[in-house]
């Protein structure tokens, strides 16, 4: 059990822990090249929330959907993230504009889970 204590803690999340913040400064980067561009506020994001940051990637989800409103995949993270907060309504309008854009994944999500529209 120790063997793979050491191999998580000190190999597996140091190396992931790197990639992340990797691919974080590459974000930051194209956002300042292209800061019009929603797709490097929508990856930044997706980072954000795996580091346990929601309220960061809130914002940036929000900057997404709001530099391009067609923006499918945002608006799909946008309702996940509702959902989570139990925020229904914006969970709800949010994944129907995912699905006018072409994802209907949030839909289909809170359908499966019984989730009432308002």
């Amino acid at each position: 059990m120790k063997a793979m204590s050491f191999w998580r803690r000190d190999v597996i999340e140091h190396a992931l822990d790197r990639e992340t913040e990797k691919a974080t400064t590459e974000q930051l980067a194209w956002m300042l090249k292209e800061p019009q561009n929603p797709r490097p506020y929508f990856h930044l994001a997706q980072l954000l929330r795996m580091k346990s940051e929601p309220d960061k990637a809130l914002g940036l989800l929000l900057e997404s959907v709001r530099l391009d409103p067609a923006f499918a995949e945002a608006h799909v993270a946008l309702s996940e993230m509702y959902a989570v907060q139990e925020d229904y309504t914006a969970a709800w309008r949010h994944a129907r504009l995912g699905e006018q854009s072409g994802n209907a994944g949030a839909v289909e999500l809170l359908k499966r889970y019984g989730i009432e529209e308002r």
